[in-house]
């Protein structure tokens, strides 16, 4: 649970500096770490996807997946339940300042492949990246929000620290559980699909929602398994 602890940490940082900074935070300052970010992502999704085991099997999850998506709109209600979260910065109680980071923090596919696949592996490369991105979300927003946004401490630790150890307790559970499972490759090589999609978006090459390839994270087990069925 490293990368949970890590992510607690940026954003107590970053909470902490925005409220003593206020509105002194440069936006330069964020864009340039934003891309910094992007660029991470991008070697980390490509790392990700690479890993795969049948070509195949990742091309079907990730177009079928992201065609189911994009049917469901998850990209585009994810967007829109951001751009409320957002629209909180312009008032100032306590309240606020706590929903508005929670949400920040914990939607979105960064989330939950990051806590799975610390889970799962104990690799929490992706958490650290998305560490990152949280404290210059925290610092920004402590900016507008004060102290609040530290209170959203609480729920990333239950939240993602509780995905990450239902990854890890299932991972025991599952009879003949290895990292080396085809369905495990294959749902490690979707997430990095998925984490290249943010990374493109993070560097402003492409708009793409990403969220409208999270079915893609259920196909490309049952594909594996099929395949080896079969």
């Amino acid at each position: 649970m490293i990368g949970t602890w890590v992510n607690m940490g940026t954003v107590l940082v970053g909470g902490l500096l925005g409220w003593a900074l206020g509105a002194r935070v440069p936006g330069r300052v964020r864009d340039g770490a934003t891309i910094g970010v992007g660029l991470a992502t991008v070697v980390l999704g490509l790392r990700l996807a690479l890993g795969t085991g049948n070509v195949l099997v990742l091309l079907v999850s990730v177009i079928v997946g992201g065609a189911v998506g994009a049917s469901l709109r998850l990209g585009e209600r994810l967007e829109g339940l951001t751009r409320r979260v957002e629209a909180l910065s312009r008032g100032r109680p306590l309240g606020e300042g706590f929903l508005a980071a929670s949400l920040l923090f914990c939607l979105g596919p960064m989330t939950l492949l990051g806590a799975i696949q610390d889970g799962l592996y104990g690799d929490w490369s992706l958490l650290a990246a998305k560490a990152i991105l949280d404290g210059i979300s925290a610092l920004t927003l402590a900016a507008a929000l004060g102290p609040g946004v530290l209170l959203s401490l609480g729920v990333i630790l239950v939240y993602q620290g509780g995905i990450t150890w239902g990854a890890k307790l299932l991972s025991v559970q599952l009879v003949g559980f290895s990292a080396e499972a085809p369905a495990v490759v294959e749902l490690s090589a979707a997430g990095g699909a998925v984490v290249l999609a943010l990374g493109i978006s993070l560097l402003r090459l492409r708009e793409l929602r990403a969220a409208d390839f999270l079915p893609a994270l259920v196909l490309a087990p049952v594909l594996a398994w099929l395949v080896g069925f079969l």
